[in-house]
């Protein structure tokens, strides 16, 4: 495919695009003429230099096209190319016995393959697609209110002139937050360390023990010193019961007695209903 690149303009004399003004509506007579005689010939013979000719004397439309979804997060040389790539398919599928100019063709072609180029390729996070294309509406207005009002827009402001409700506005907004994602090791503040990942919140176990440590605290009340001793030998110092019978002076068996009646009697005191429940 050639590579298709921009006519430069050269001072005191205006640029190709603007003496041509291909995709443009009317176009001169002997500049259609040449249009039809270009897919003849790519048609007819598979002519490439037909082709080559045509991706050039359209471009200005690609780059105009390409123009509407320029923003500063996405390099316009990237979106050109997807329009440039939109431009070839375009001329590919253009079939002259229909009737049709190729610039009602071409141009849902191209801004088909930005949109599907901004949907697939430039989002962190998929959002919906209706949703993407708010986003790109919403970050348009704002920046141009930005200018014409010399501050940031507020929501009904930008509610008001995208034509959608407020809430609808909020939500664009806070999808474009999902455009780019942002490195952990990004430091939060200019000049410090810290970075991003070390201030996000972790799951704190403390909590869980302590709300353990306030039900087993009553409950541990209702043993037999012994048993509390034997309890916090096995599952605390995580003894075996074979050590545990030494250092009490019983066997075995008798400290696995021991676990199951002092286990089983603190399951029933957890199940009973509080006191001040009780009936009398």
């Amino acid at each position: 495919m050639a590579v298709l690149a921009p006519v430069p303009a050269v001072r005191g004399t205006r640029p190709r695009a603007a003496l041509t003004r291909p995709g443009s509506s009317p176009r001169s007579g002997r500049s259609s003429a040449t249009d039809r005689e270009l897919f003849d010939r790519l048609q007819r013979d598979g002519d490439r230099r037909a082709r080559d000719e045509l991706a050039v004397r359209f471009l200005p439309l690609a780059r105009r096209l390409a123009r509407r979804y320029a923003q500063r997060e996405e390099p316009f040389d990237d979106v050109l190319q997807v329009a440039c790539l939109g431009l070839v398919q375009a001329i590919d599928r253009f079939d002259p016995a229909r009737g049709v100019a190729f610039s009602s063709f071409a141009v849902p072609t191209i801004l088909g393959e930005v949109r599907r180029h901004f949907r697939d390729r430039t989002w962190a996070v998929r959002v919906p697609r209706d949703l993407q294309e708010l986003t790109l509406r919403v970050s348009r207005e704002v920046e141009a209110l930005s200018i014409e009002l010399n501050r940031r827009p507020t929501v009904p402001e930008l509610a008001h002139h995208v034509g959608t409700g407020e809430e609808q506005v909020l939500e664009a907004l806070r999808a474009g937050e999902a455009y780019r994602a942002t490195s952990l090791d990004t430091p939060c503040c200019r000049g410090e360390d810290t970075t991003v990942g070390q201030l996000l919140g972790d799951d704190d176990i403390g909590f869980d023990r302590a709300e353990d440590r306030a039900t087993l605290g009553p409950l541990l009340g209702t043993l037999s010193e012994r048993e509390r001793r034997v309890l916090r030998m096995r599952f605390q110092e995580d003894l075996t019961q074979a050590r545990i019978g030494t250092a009490i002076g019983v066997s075995q068996m008798q400290v696995s007695r021991i676990l199951r009646q002092a286990v089983g009697r603190l399951r029933l005191a957890a199940e009973a209903p509080p006191a001040d429940q009780r009936v009398p």
